[in-house]
């Protein structure tokens, strides 16, 4: 209960945050979307990397719950730093010499264009073609281009655009072609490295609390206990009910209210989390302490208590984050390459270190972590490409917008998560449960196909504004749950069943550097997907559409085969396992 309540809290500012992070930084900071979601890409595989570092540092010194307690106040700091707006980016474009400021109403999918200077003020809309004034006549280029999208508005029974021949208010002309005006954006010089500074934060926050909060569930249990499977996943639902409360609740203020107020509930919900594992520390009945606790007491550098070395090293380890954040190409370029050294060293220790049915499991364990990383990249499209397909090509109903598009697969994981855990004891009960590798390809299959819903969808169901219904991302997200569900608990109770005792942290935090390398990937594959905006709003919907719907079935079609490949070759490695299940 104790740990649950802790991750539900915790997952709740995380999700809370990244439901948000994106749209922030396209919509508020002005970065483009193939930079907003190679910044998110960055963050992301950091914070799923650092636990590398925080499972080595609890498994020798530490001790999983210390490591938490740490952990849990950078993310308190982290999360009330996001808070801290600033002024944002901002956009002009100049026409004729004259130059306009552009300003955004509503951060939701109906989002308008005003161009001002001084007390001019004129909505706009801006296409491939150029820019025309809402309300007044376009020139001929860009009459065309509107044309066919009247038309089609008209056939489907929707409101008439505004009448050509109204003259252009605010001073702003009323139509200029592409060619015709100069855009520059000024960025938020000083906001920006804050921003930075919180992302900082939490990275080295998760880095002490996620593998070693999953070590400690591990510990509650014994190897052979056949609810194992089942903790696991009642545990993954408390992570999902803390982000199904995020998605609506963080998602809704910041869109509707402000960014900082939907950053702010995240931060308070954090410090919920940590008054929750520090008051319940009695319930853990010593699990998680650290291997030599006499240790932490002895006074050491500066006459400061050993332990004290551990909360300044995390507060110190910000600064390199920092750093490495604002510049994430070079964490894009070198992230992989030191994920395959850390990756190749661990097999390394497994074939030179350890002998028989040892040696086998643990390379079992990290043939599934290397099968793991293309899930990870196509289900992590949900933080970055797939908030933007809700923005940019999803029909959202009035009560709901592109932020709480991810609630949906943790909604679905609270409901569906304890009936999967039911369903996995009875098979197991009969002698009928599938093995772990068959668990990973059914979830590579349903990530795939969740894909192949969306470009199906873009290809056939759009409207006349190039948005395709909401039920089909819903769908997408269901087919991706399934495949989460299939994967991600029973992973993590992988780890604690395969691995050699002593290295049990290690190992769950090389699961998640599986994740930080998939996050690298996964960015790569979103940036692929970006089109231009302006002012945060794209410019070419149709393009927009038909880019997602491109990405969509490639990646699809590879998550499924690679889902069937693994199935066809799971009867070897379940051989491998020697015996665990």
């Amino acid at each position: 209960m104790i740990l649950f309540l802790t991750e539900m809290w915790e997952r709740f500012s995380y999700y809370g945050m990244r439901a948000l992070l994106v749209l922030y930084l396209t919509q508020h900071f002005l970065f483009g979307p193939a930079e907003a979601q190679g910044i998110y890409a960055a963050y992301a595989a950091l914070v799923y990397l650092m636990p590398v570092i925080g499972g080595l540092l609890a498994d020798k010194y530490l001790g999983s719950r210390k490591a938490v307690i740490i952990g849990a106040v950078l993310l308190v700091m982290g999360h009330f730093t996001m808070a801290f707006e600033g002024r944002g980016g901002r956009e002009y474009i100049t026409v004729a010499g004259v130059e306009y400021m552009l300003e955004v109403e509503g951060r939701d999918t109906d989002r308008r264009i005003f161009a001002v200077n001084g007390d001019e003020r004129s909505e706009i809309r801006i296409t491939p073609q150029g820019i025309s004034t809402v309300g007044a006549e376009p020139s001929a280029a860009i009459a065309s281009d509107l044309a066919g999208t009247a038309v089609a508005e008209a056939e489907a029974g929707a409101a008439p655009a505004p009448q050509a021949g109204v003259a252009a208010a605010g001073g702003f002309p009323a139509s200029v072609t592409s060619g015709d005006y100069e855009r520059r954006t000024e960025r938020d010089l000083s906001a920006e490295p804050v921003l930075f500074l919180a992302l900082s934060l939490i990275i080295v926050g998760v880095g002490f609390l996620k593998a070693n909060i999953s070590t400690v569930v591990g510990a509650l249990y014994e190897k052979d206990d056949p609810r194992r499977d089942a903790g696991f996943t009642l545990f993954y639902v408390g992570i999902n009910l803390g982000a199904v409360l995020a998605t609506s609740l963080c998602a809704w203020l910041g869109i509707a209210y402000g960014w900082a107020y939907g950053f702010g509930l995240a931060g308070i919900g954090m410090l919920f989390g940590l008054l929750t594992f520090v008051l319940g520390q009695s319930w853990l009945e010593g699990r998680g302490e650290a291997p030599n606790p006499e240790r932490l007491k002895r006074k050491g550098l500066f006459g400061l208590p050993f332990e004290a070395i551990f909360w300044i090293g995390g507060l110190v380890a910000v600064f390199p984050t920092w750093l490495m954040m604002q510049r994430h190409e070079f964490i894009s370029a070198t992230l992989p390459t030191l994920a395959g050294v850390i990756f190749a060293l661990v097999v390394g220790y497994t074939v030179i270190r350890l002998k028989g049915a040892e040696r086998t499991r643990m390379l079992v364990a990290q043939v599934l972590i290397f099968f793991s990383v293309l899930f990870w990249a196509l289900f992590e499209q949900a933080g970055s490409s797939l908030t933007l397909f809700a923005d940019q090509s999803t029909q959202m109903p009035g009560w709901f917008n592109a932020a709480q598009t991810q609630m949906f697969n943790p909604g679905i994981i609270v409901i569906g998560g304890p009936l999967l855990a039911a369903l996995w004891v009875w098979l197991a009960r009969r002698n009928l449960e599938p093995s772990t590798p068959v668990k990973f390809s059914f979830g590579l299959m349903f990530v795939g196909a969740g894909f192949l819903v969306l470009t199906w969808a873009a290809a056939t169901q759009a409207n006349v504004d190039f948005r395709v219904p909401l039920m089909f991302l819903f769908i997408t997200y269901l087919l991706h749950t399934i495949g989460e569900l299939c994967l991600s608990p029973v992973g993590l109770s992988m780890i604690t069943k395969l691995s050699v005792d002593r290295v049990v942290g290690l190992m769950m935090g090389v699961w998640f550097l599986s994740s930080a390398v998939a996050h690298i990937v996964a960015g790569w594959i979103a940036q692929a997907t970006a089109t231009d905006t302006v002012a945060g709003v794209v410019t070419d919907p149709s393009l927009a559409l038909q880019t997602y719907g491109s990405i969509f079935g490639t990646i699809g079609w590879v998550g499924v085969g690679v889902g069937v490949f693994l199935f066809l070759i799971s009867p070897i490695l379940k051989k491998g396992m020697a015996g665990v299940h």
